[in-house]
């Protein structure tokens, strides 16, 4: 498939969202703006009214899309979103940049911080924070792309590529699973688990979108557990997931009766927006290692991050 041609340029670190218009036969009558007030409900007429009229929103081409122009099936329009400063909480924690080279740029994430631009969070998320990094400007920012995920809740080693023509090769490591991941976390201790415990389950999409549940069936979901060390109450783990399902090392760990410390979402969820800074989630990726597909050398990266027990 042809790249997708952006006529708009960042926007402090953001890049423009782009919109298909759909061969819907139930908005070929409409105007353009009658048509996103539909598709965005929730968005006020006033506010695509003044969007259209700054000239920030744009066809493919590059030209200014007008309140009245006609629905057209099939092409392109792009815009920058917006959130308030009052919908976008500042994270108060810092990234730190773990190396460089002419194809990934490698990132030690902070708790709390979303990788992408998604619901709540555009311009606080890493991905919008490296692109305006000053030490990355001698790079073409709009190329970085996280390669892999990793749970806002989560901290620990990043990778992202800033190189298109090699991006493919990283993100393949991460879907044939031949990429080593090991995490630390805090959790309650059980001493009558032989370690390392193997776990294995089948995880799908939870009936709430943000979370993951276990069913029965054919497991997909592949996890082992080592006890690092035990701290009475609470123990320090080792996890290593030897399959990536979403939130998978949160989900086997509760399913064991060793729900993570501060863990918003399992066994159960807690309102969105309601973080407590004092208490992140005590899951960090600790070191990735992988066989690099470019120059075939063994690499290892590791997060310079702390679980701190004595604080909890």
């Amino acid at each position: 498939m042809n790249k997708r041609h952006n006529p708009l340029p960042l926007l402090a670190g953001v890049k423009p969202s782009y919109l298909v218009l759909p061969h819907d036969k139930r908005f070929y009558h409409l105007t353009l703006l009658d048509f996103l007030c539909v598709r965005f409900p929730f968005v006020a007429r006033e506010s695509w009214q003044a969007r259209l009229a700054s000239g920030f929103v744009v066809w493919e081409d590059g030209s200014a899309v007008a309140a009245q122009d006609v629905f057209a099936p099939g092409r392109v329009l792009y815009y920058y979103r917006e959130t308030s400063g009052d919908e976008e909480p500042r994270i108060p924690f810092a990234e730190t940049v773990l190396h460089i080279d002419e194809h990934l740029i490698v990132v030690d994430k902070p708790h709390f911080l979303p990788v992408i631009p998604s619901g709540r969070f555009l311009r606080e998320t890493l991905l919008t924070r490296l692109r305006l990094r000053p030490d990355l400007q001698h790079l073409n920012v709009a190329d970085i792309t996280p390669v892999h995920r990793l749970d806002k809740d989560t901290a620990g080693v990043m990778l992202l590529s800033h190189n298109p023509a090699s991006r493919r090769a990283y993100q393949t490591m991460f879907q044939t699973q031949s990429v080593r991941k090991t995490y630390e976390a805090l959790a309650p201790t059980r001493t009558d688990l032989a370690y390392p415990h193997d776990i294995r389950s089948r995880m799908v999409r939870g009936e709430q979108f943000y979370r993951t549940q276990e069913v029965a069936g054919e497991p997909n979901a592949f996890t082992t557990i080592e006890l690092i060390e035990n701290l009475g109450r609470i123990s320090r783990y080792r996890l290593q997931p030897h399959t990536g399902k979403k939130h998978q090392l949160r989900v086997h760990m509760a399913a064991l009766g060793m729900p993570l410390l501060n863990d918003a979402l399992y066994p159960v969820a807690q309102a969105a927006g309601s973080e407590d800074y004092s208490k992140p989630l005590q899951l960090l990726a600790r070191r990735i290692e992988f066989d690099d597909p470019i120059s075939g050398e063994a690499r290892a990266f590791e997060s310079g991050r702390t679980l701190l027990a004595e604080q909890l």
